[in-house]
């Protein structure tokens, strides 16, 4: 009985992990107090540091909230951070935490109007590079005000709902028949080919999509959630972070849409795949029986969301209030206006964004053990005591290779909060500082497009219901994006060593 009772323990521990994983993090707990003991707090920290990392390096086995939060319980209890610590940590950064509260749950209720657009963007445009094109341009405007998890959240539902209904008719059925999508069994040998290159098709879509997210999440203040994190230490609003970062980001994006163009046009890396015209002719034909069934009512809901949307971005635009206050008011026009008062349509808004919130929790613990412990400090001394012109290369570079294998908010709010500390300390200017800023966010947005385990929305888009219905596994994801790494990532550090 206590066998099995064990075996129960067991099992239920971090749930479907490989159990290779398990052990893992069983032996990070039994070490860590031991390592404290033998060596002392700093080595701790640094190991706790390294296996937080391997933690969010590892998402696609467990979520990194559990194992991350188990060990940062287990730091708090060997006082290598104080829960005074991390609290003053979480109301410090309670912009961010309100911005993710809130924002991704305005925008969530804005679904059918992105749904819509992103619709007639697939149907209405036959060129493909130029479909690419506007895929790629669209995510990061709308990323650029929105949530790039909301916007890649549109763009896995349109690509979900066109893959299904295309995989019933090959099936033999009607485009509004159930049917196991993720199953060939029954797809008719005729169609056969036509799925693969549908397949083809919306997998280069989808990733000129998640890029796009990262090319205009860069440039606001709103775009990532670290993009808020560091404006708030540096005290620039909605205008001041745009023109800051547009030395940057601007070029950036310029050479990223040239690049998505030049990928589609070549068919390299996966890309230039185009829509077989049978899918074309049954998509159409499903777009337009939908449209003939869509009521007053829903197209009244359509006017108000997009009305919500300019308020929105009038509202970050102006600085009229906190980012996560606007997207409330977002939630209270849209929910009001078009009937949804029902507490658990609105609950169901929060479930995205509230798991990664707890998640942002965990890592300022983690920035409260670095803080308290001071693990970086000879990190940034060792930057500071190159010559000035040479610092923000550096940065870019220490903050682009961590947030291509750790999580870029993670790593975006370890260094600048230790910057600021050297800032208030009197070892830099004020312009300085700022020049410092832009290569750290710059630094943690483009570069961690090179895997999933970087970018929230490419991870998000990796773990969906549609990467394994277009075949988009890991490393497909990496091999897509690597020539947008390339690019994104020497064009980012050039203009950040050149004209900051």
């Amino acid at each position: 009985m206590s066998n099995s009772l064990a075996a129960a323990f067991g099992q239920n521990f971090l749930g479907h992990s490989p159990r290779w994983y398990k052990q893992c993090l069983v032996l990070f707990l039994l070490i860590n107090p031991l390592l404290l003991w033998l060596l002392g707090p700093v080595a701790a920290g640094w190991l706790l540091v390294g296996e937080f990392i391997f933690c969010l390096a590892m998402a696609l086995k467990c979520y990194p909230l559990q194992p991350g939060g188990l060990l940062v319980l287990e730091a708090l209890l060997l006082d290598l951070a104080n829960p005074e610590a991390l609290y003053q940590e979480l109301v410090h950064n309670f912009p961010v935490i309100l911005l993710l509260m809130f924002m991704v749950a305005g925008i969530y209720f804005m679904k059918g109007l992105l749904l819509f657009l992103f619709s007639r963007l697939l149907l209405d445009i036959r060129s493909k590079p130029l479909l690419g094109l506007l895929f790629c341009l669209m995510a990061a405007f709308l990323s650029a005000f929105l949530d790039a998890l909301t916007v890649t959240a549109v763009i896995i539902s349109v690509g979900v709902g066109f893959y299904s209904v295309y995989h019933r008719v090959a099936s033999g059925k009607s485009p509004h028949d159930d049917s196991a999508d993720d199953s060939d069994q029954d797809v008719v040998e005729l169609h056969r080919e036509d799925l693969e290159e549908f397949r083809a098709f919306l997998r280069s879509l989808l990733m000129h999509g998640a890029v796009g997210t990262a090319l205009g999440g860069v440039s606001t203040l709103v775009g990532e959630p670290q993009n808020l994190l560091v404006g708030h230490e540096v005290g620039w609003n909605f205008i001041d972070f745009f023109r800051e970062m547009a030395p940057v980001s601007m070029p950036v994006l310029a050479a990223g849409l040239v690049t998505c163009v030049l990928l589609e046009k070549l068919a390299w890396f996966g890309y230039g795949t185009q829509l077989p015209t049978a899918v074309r002719q049954v998509l159409a034909d499903f777009s337009a029986a939908e449209a003939a069934r869509r009521t007053q009512a829903q197209r009244a809901a359509l006017v108000v969301q997009g009305v919500a949307a300019l308020i929105l971005i009038l509202g970050l635009a102006f600085h009229v209030a906190e980012a996560g206050l606007i997207g409330l008011l977002v939630i209270v026009l849209i929910t009001s206006l078009t009937g949804i008062t029902d507490e658990h349509q609105i609950g169901r808004a929060f479930q995205d964004a509230l798991p990664f919130t707890a998640l942002l929790v965990v890592f300022f613990a983690v920035v409260a053990v670095i803080h308290q412990q001071q693990l970086f400090t000879p990190i940034i001394q060792a930057v500071l005591a190159l010559p000035a012109e040479q610092q923000p290369g550096m940065l870019f570079i220490a903050n682009g290779l961590l947030s291509a294998i750790s999580d870029n908010v993670f790593v975006a709010t370890i260094y600048i909060t230790e910057v600021k500390q050297a800032f208030l300390a009197g070892k830099m200017s004020r312009e300085h500082f700022e020049a410092l800023s832009v290569a750290i966010n710059t630094g943690t947005n483009l570069p961690s497009v090179a895997t999933p385990n970087g970018q929230a929305a490419f991870l998000f888009l990796l773990t969906s219901a549609i990467a394994p219905l277009v075949r988009l596994s890991y490393l497909r994801m990496v091999w897509m994006a690597l020539p947008y790494t390339i690019v994104m990532s020497l064009l980012g550090w050039w203009a950040v060593s050149h004209w900051l």
